[in-house]
């Protein structure tokens, strides 16, 4: 018997192939091991959430595991610390990333209190991530499958929580992830990957904001202050977005599509350009809120590579520090459409450091001499 058999540990069992074979292996390497399924969302009168077939997905990867299954609901948890953060993001014209929260509250938050509380010393998820003990402590690094990579998600969650926790696929290629499920006989072998709003799913966006923030429409404008159309309000709108907009050709303009390029809050005014590169979508340089180290904090401005947004290639910049805890952030190339309200991510090669909150952009020369 191996010696981890006496070492219990929880799997976070979605319904999807990924936890499905976090938990396969971890059963193979002797670990006793059980399964929590999470249900956080219940306003589900749409059509849109999946919970309930999930579900039935867990309890069919845990019959076929021979695991046992806990059911549980954070619903009100999700609401009062990730969903509501996301409203009050929106309706103040930003743009949030609820996934990010959604980790550092939830996943490794309240769901990791309750897997002590079941008995388990460890908790294990399904993320593409590898966890490694480094001279300080627990690291996270970039998965090998650089497609499926989720450090990005998982750059808040405190170390110590990290520390308590498995993530087995971090080595894995997603193809062999379905493999060694159809190998095992598992049902959601090829379930298609969940995508959305963590816990929420995939839905309509703009119609489901809608329920829960009033219109307020305003003017769409050219950079020269042309009223080019009318908006639905600024919470319905993001940077860079081109669908939507309803503008359609002026005279005297070229053909070229039109690019949301900024937000004007006092205004109530959503500013537009046309061409994908026009200079006023890109920005030199960002600020951050208080930066969440998942290294030694660092004092001196020093290089690195940044991500603005998930599934960005690494951009190489400069990190300068605050006395603050904030950051500001100077990049060697100009970034397109940087968006205040998601999370600037900090790496030194595949380790992830940390990251903040983008709180403003900082306009490029050409920017400038554009407006």
């Amino acid at each position: 018997m191996s010696a981890k058999s006496a070492i219990p540990i929880v799997v976070g069992l979605s319904g999807g192939v990924d936890s499905a074979v976090a938990a396969l292996l971890l059963k193979e390497q002797g670990w006793a091991v059980q399964g929590l399924f999470m249900s956080n969302w219940e306003d589900d009168d749409d059509g849109y959430c999946t919970a309930a077939q999930d579900f039935q997905d867990a309890r069919a990867i845990a019959g076929e595991l021979d695991i046992p299954l806990h059911r549980i609901s954070f619903a009100a948890e999700y609401r009062a610390r990730v969903f509501d953060h996301f409203l009050s993001e929106q309706r103040a014209g930003r743009t949030p990333n609820p996934d990010v929260l959604c980790n550092r509250e939830i996943k490794f938050g309240v769901a990791l209190k309750y897997v002590h509380r079941l008995g388990a010393s460890h908790f294990a998820t399904g993320h593409y991530a590898r966890l490694i003990q480094g001279p300080g402590g627990v690291e996270l690094h970039k998965a090998r499958d650089a497609t499926k990579d989720q450090s990005y998600f998982l750059h808040a969650v405190a170390t110590g929580h990290l520390a308590q926790t498995v993530m087995p696929l971090g080595d894995l290629e997603k193809s062999a992830v379905r493999e060694r499920a159809r190998r095992a006989g598992l049902p959601v072998f090829d379930k298609p990957d969940s995508t959305g709003i963590c816990f929420i799913g995939e839905r309509p966006f703009r119609e489901f904001l809608s329920r829960f923030l009033d219109p307020r429409p305003g003017p769409i404008e050219s950079p020269e202050g042309e009223i080019l159309g009318t908006h639905q309000g600024l919470a319905f709108y993001t940077l860079g977005q081109r669908e939507g907009l309803h503008i359609g050709g002026r005279r005297g303009r070229s053909e070229q599509p039109w690019y949301l390029a900024a937000k004007d809050g006092a205004r109530n005014a959503l500013i537009v350009v046309q061409g994908h590169d026009h200079p006023l979508l890109c920005s030199s340089a960002l600020t951050t809120g208080p930066v969440h180290w998942l290294s030694e904090p660092r004092v001196a401005p020093f290089r690195c590579t940044v991500k603005v947004r998930y599934r960005q290639v690494d951009q190489a910049a400069l990190f300068e520090p605050r006395g603050d805890g904030t950051a500001r952030i100077l990049f060697d190339d100009p970034q397109r459409a940087v968006t205040p309200g998601q999370y600037a991510v900090a790496y030194e090669g595949d380790r992830c450091l940390g990251g903040g909150v983008i709180e403003s952009v900082i306009q490029t020369s050409a920017q400038q001499a554009a407006a």
